[in-house]
């Protein structure tokens, strides 16, 4: 991309990065006009291309789990597969890949929410059954005891985290890493959790068949 077009793209990711950091850090009613000064741009431009607060929230969902695609891509390219499991933990807890988790029931969903959610999901399936099957993760560990690890540590914090909050973040999530490892270890509290369970937020009461 050239120009216009070229500036319009580095705009829009600025928007983007910018209404993660400030929902994140303030909630998801802190005012639209906070993610454009934030962003540096005017409240204008912001509504040219997001013509609803709704709609710059779901095109931010769709934009976290493209990151994740490409962190859980990156996770099965790795020779060794817990390496590659630990790495996409890390690597989603440090863009914040679950900070809008709250937002389950609070927006509409689109397709190409769930589509991305779907793709994502075969990913972090397949990470995690490397690992298993490497003899590296714990065999009572799914898929989506990752995401929901991942999840609790993407929520809440500041916008510009301190450096003392970051080495904080990085020693519970080594421990948590610990945790996931094939252990002499007890087994996991309770049963696995459902998917269904922590889906049912997104779908809302007429959403029965994503």
């Amino acid at each position: 991309m050239r120009g216009r077009q070229a500036e319009a793209a580095r705009n829009d990711r600025r928007l983007l990065e910018a209404a993660r950091e400030v929902f994140a850090s303030q909630g998801f009613d802190a005012p639209v006009s906070a993610v454009a000064e934030r962003a540096g741009v005017g409240i204008g431009s912001l509504y040219r291309r997001y013509g609803s607060k709704t709609e710059l929230l779901q095109r931010l969902c769709v934009l976290a789990m493209e990151q994740a695609t490409e962190s859980a891509e990156e996770g099965l390219r790795a020779d060794d597969p817990w390496d590659g499991l630990a790495g996409h933990i890390r690597r989603s807890v440090a863009f914040q890949s679950g900070a809008l988790g709250p937002l389950a029931g609070q927006i509409d969903t689109t397709p190409d929410m769930w589509s991305t959610s779907r793709r994502v999901r075969k990913l972090v399936d397949d990470l995690v059954r490397r690992a298993r099957e490497a003899g590296a993760l714990r065999p009572d560990v799914t898929a989506l005891d990752v995401s929901l690890l991942i999840e609790l540590f993407s929520r809440g914090g500041r916008a510009e985290p301190t450096a003392e909050d970051v080495n904080n973040r990085d020693r519970l999530l080594a421990i948590s890493l610990d945790g996931l490892r094939v252990l002499d270890a007890g087994p996991l509290p309770g049963h696995p959790p459902w998917r269904s369970h922590y889906e049912s937020p997104w779908r809302g009461p007429d959403r029965t068949d994503n």
